[in-house]
């Protein structure tokens, strides 16, 4: 098990991790704020008060792209069934009519590092109104959205300028709107706890390892075969830490998200037969009140389902597929969450955020940097003027 909510199969790989292990020890003794920002000391630049101006709003309007929204967004539908509110994202340039529509007891929340995002600055023009109650998380440094957030007198919340968007998610970034879901922002703070546990530690590096291992075998598409639909949002922000922290110089990992088990009846033929470039991350969760086959309109011909509810199946299909790959010899690793609640979704988070920086360590790559989308902004920007 990688913890106690989260049993865990690793690679099938003996590869040598002593290496990784080594640099494990050497980055946790830095003075790292993103390392910092997962666990119980980080200090959010918010309080009890602000939270409680914004309290009984009902609607939340979430402004941002990419990391600044992805976060909230894997909190909002991994733990949605314990959020009596209602959250709407505005992540694209082409939003969804429903979302921008002007709603009764709502706030806007804007989010954007640099505060000169195109995309948000578009959208916050196009959505927010003189009446509204607005919420800006930025850097305290000039920007269009900062001089807009004080020409509105909303409530600005400084965004620190050392932690990335696709690292943000246990920072003000996610945190803030995780209080006003009413979720208890303390239980997904759990590095403190993880780094003293030998067994994730171990199954960590020993994943580091063996992802590096599959890059020398020119191995470059993650492929995450996910059987849990609230989980997709979770993937995105995966998608998004994985793609962009460590795309630089000729390295790099493709993650691509597959929906299960859906996909069984698209892409599976290709991943069972088709070209051997890829590896693969089962991830699976564990519902308590799942919908049950009604037995009496069971046909004969299928009375194996008697009795069965549809994360059984769900569980079965899984289980018969990582079957299959071990038969193929098609490397892959299981999660399968048991609970489904703050504690384990920021193990999740600190799992993935520890493995992408220690893989962007051993390939020499920065992985807290995107230079070469500063390039299209720029560009944009150029075409616009």
């Amino acid at each position: 098990m990688l913890t106690k909510n989260i049993n865990f199969k690793s690679f099938k790989l003996k590869k040598n991790n002593k290496k990784i292990k080594i640099d494990l020890k050497l980055f946790l003794k830095e003075n790292n704020m993103i390392l910092k920002s997962l666990g119980s000391g980080y200090r959010n630049n918010y309080n009890k008060k602000i939270l409680k101006k914004f309290k009984n709003f009902f609607n939340i309007r979430v402004i941002g792209m990419g990391g600044s929204t992805l976060g909230t967004e894997s909190i909002y539908d991994f733990l949605n069934h314990k959020i009596k509110k209602k959250f709407h994202f505005i992540n694209n340039l082409q939003p969804n009519k429903s979302s921008v529509k002007k709603k009764r007891n709502c706030v806007n929340l804007v989010v954007s590092k640099s505060g000169d995002t195109l995309e948000t600055i578009s959208n916050t023009n196009i959505i927010i109104k003189k009446k509204d109650k607005n919420i800006f998380i930025t850097e305290n440094k000039k920007s269009y959205l900062l001089d807009l957030a004080e020409k509105l007198k909303a409530e600005i919340i400084y965004h620190n300028n050392y932690i990335g968007g696709r690292y943000s998610v246990l920072s003000e970034v996610g945190m803030l709107p995780a209080e006003l879901m009413g979720l208890d922002t303390k239980k997904f703070k759990q590095i403190n706890y993880l780094v003293k546990n030998k067994n994730f530690m171990n199954l960590l590096t020993k994943n580091v390892s063996s992802t590096l291992y599959f890059l020398k075998q020119k191995k470059f598409n993650s492929i995450i075969l996910n059987y849990d639909e609230k989980s997709y949002n979770l993937f995105r922000w995966y998608q998004q830490l994985v793609a962009e922290s460590l795309g630089k110089n000729g390295n790099g990992i493709l993650p691509v998200i597959s929906s299960m088990p859906k996909d069984n009846h698209s892409l599976m033929q290709l991943y069972l037969d088709g070209p051997k470039n890829n590896f693969f991350t089962f991830f699976y969760v564990k519902e308590k009140n799942s919908p049950k086959i009604i037995n009496k309109e069971i046909l004969s011909s299928y009375k194996y389902l008697k009795n069965k509810d549809i994360n059984q199946i769900i569980f079965s299909q899984k289980s018969a597929t990582e079957n299959v790959f071990l038969k193929k010899n098609i490397p892959f690793r299981s999660f399968e969450i048991l609970n489904r609640d703050e504690k384990t979704l920021g193990e999740l988070f600190c799992f993935f955020i520890l493995e992408t920086i220690l893989i962007g360590r051993a390939l020499k790559v920065n992985p807290y940097n995107q230079p070469s989308v500063e390039l299209i902004k720029k560009e944009t920007n150029r075409i616009l003027i």
